[in-house]
């Protein structure tokens, strides 16, 4: 049997992490600035990570939901806390997909009458049934996703999502306050506050998708937060067990849970939870939060201050960055790859994405400035 060979790869095969970077078979070190899709949230292979993981496989790997699993609770708790969500409620998945569809479940189960959700123009949400309807890309929504409850809008304009919403019929309002895959652009304050209050007026839920740009990375816990919003149910996935797959939703208490509702049988695992447990653990040891937000601000700073001609824009907060290039992005990446080493995400034809952990330094964004002056 065979892989089916459906991502385009780099040649290249890494096999072993430790912070900020990366080895291949070959004994050749990169430095990470991806952390494959925003996962690594506490770096590679971190001690207490580590440990904390191998005690709780020595002692439970999995049992199902239908017992009582106290790191659930501990983990419910201590997320509450950190992000600022204490009176939400919490469902534990596996991926980012599982928590938008889910997030999109209960919405609809919220006001059944209304069948309609407004998405962004260039959004994406994951590409299982619901999360890839929503998500604007014709090339992955197969003919069996595409039920056009879907309207996709301007970012940043916020008129029209009011008039759709003014028709009435709409179950949801599913919005990244920064886009990942759409090239790293950012929603306002104002936009989001007057699209928030246009939610409440005509009885949307309002879903923040905070699968790539939360859990630390724009340098608040939720990039929302630079908002001045509190959506009515936050999705979270990527960071939150650095690299274990799972995911969570957060939900506001005007939400009353009923029995078969959701389910899942992996979700929320006791070796999922331990890893959640100790990506929160060093998050806050560590204070990665703000370090996301003072080395982010800092290497946004030294790639403007390139004044590269290839450079066109430099968007983002924390350390969530795009680089947008007045040439393809595909040359470049190749060169920081191959003969660089370092590793960099894109966006479309023109955008390099730079996700690395939040562990991420000073002193390596002053390496990654060296070697992209090179590739450039």
């Amino acid at each position: 049997m065979k892989l089916f060979d459906v991502y385009p790869l780099f040649d290249v095969n890494i096999v072993k992490g430790e912070g900020c970077k990366v080895w291949d078979d070959k004994g050749q070190e990169y430095l990470d600035l991806y952390g494959g899709h925003a996962v690594i949230s506490i770096g590679h292979c971190h001690p207490h990570y580590v440990e904390k993981v191998g005690q709780q496989l020595q002692t439970l790997g999995f049992y199902s939901n239908s017992v009582k699993n106290m790191l659930q609770v501990e983990l419910a708790e201590r997320l509450g806390r950190i992000s600022g969500y204490e009176d939400y409620q919490l469902f534990l998945i596996n991926s980012g997909a599982e928590a938008n569809e889910n997030a999109l479940k209960l919405a609809s189960f919220k006001n059944p009458t209304a069948n309609r959700i407004l998405s962004c123009e260039k959004a994406f949400h994951g590409r299982t049934s619901l999360a890839v309807e929503v998500t604007n890309n014709p090339k992955i929504v197969a003919p069996i996703n595409d039920n056009h409850h879907v309207r996709f809008l301007p970012l940043n304009d916020v008129e029209p999502w009011i008039r759709e919403l003014s028709r009435g019929g709409v179950s949801a309002v599913i919005l990244e306050c920064i886009q990942g895959v759409g090239g790293i652009q950012m929603a306002t304050p104002e936009f989001a506050q007057k699209l928030a209050y246009a939610c409440k007026r005509y009885h949307a839920t309002l879903i923040c998708d905070e699968i790539q740009c939360g859990y630390g990375r724009s340098g608040k816990f939720f990039a929302h937060q630079w908002l001045g919003i509190k959506p009515d149910i936050i999705t979270v996935a990527k960071g939150i067990a650095n690299g274990f797959p799972m995911g969570g939703v957060l939900i506001s208490p005007d939400f009353k849970p009923v029995y078969g509702q959701l389910g899942t049988t992996f979700g929320g695992n006791h070796l999922a939870c331990s890893a959640a447990l100790a990506v929160l653990d060093v998050m806050e040891q560590e204070q990665l939060v703000e370090n996301a937000r003072e080395v982010g601000d800092y290497l946004m700073g030294r790639i403007k201050d390139l004044k590269n001609e290839k450079i066109k824009e430099v968007r983002g907060r924390g350390l969530m960055i795009g680089i947008e290039l007045t040439e393809e992005q595909k040359p470049v990446r190749e060169r920081l790859v191959y003969e660089q080493h370092v590793f960099t995400g894109c966006s479309g034809q023109n955008l390099l994405r730079l996700l690395p952990p939040l562990t991420f330094t000073k002193q390596m964004a002053d390496e990654f400035i060296e070697r992209l002056q090179k590739a450039l």
